[in-house]
């Protein structure tokens, strides 16, 4: 039997939307459902997805190959739950299979730069009521 490959495996949430990332032992490739990072849409949002990677240092990311599959939400709650996932991704790797200590200061680092990196935010949208519009507005009162 083949010796089992050093894997994690982490998610990521935002509103609706789910990333899973799989971590394993590689050469620093990060893949977004197939495709590379590099060619995650749209622009704009692409600098948030490398901030776990800019943050923690690319040397932190040189020995791991990260996985993600991504679906639900739109494309802002997406590119939110793919970043986070990286970052747990690298975290759990880093206390898995070499030291806690190193972990611990990734930890630190990626909450000092952003919360929501590490831990998912609870908001969710409210449903809507009957009687107005939107979850709170009413439709205006008139007396004639």
């Amino acid at each position: 039997m083949a010796p089992a490959t050093q894997a994690v495996q982490t998610f990521g949430k935002k509103k609706t939307a789910t990333a899973v990332a799989h971590a394993k032992e590689g050469r620093g490739l990060i893949h977004i459902n197939g495709s590379p990072i590099s060619l995650l849409k749209p622009e704009i949002l692409r600098f948030k997805v490398y901030e776990p990677i800019l943050v923690a240092g690319e040397d932190a990311f040189s020995a791991i190959d990260i996985r993600l599959r991504v679906k639900g939400g739109g494309h802002t709650s997406q590119v939110y739950a793919i970043r986070q996932a990286i970052a747990k991704a690298v975290v759990a790797y880093y206390a898995k299979y070499f030291d806690a200590a190193s972990a611990l200061e990734l930890k630190k680092k990626l909450v000092a730069y952003d919360r929501t990196l590490l831990i998912a935010d609870p908001r969710r949208a409210e449903p809507k009521k009957f009687g107005g519009h939107g979850a709170r507005a009413r439709r205006q009162k008139s007396y004639r």
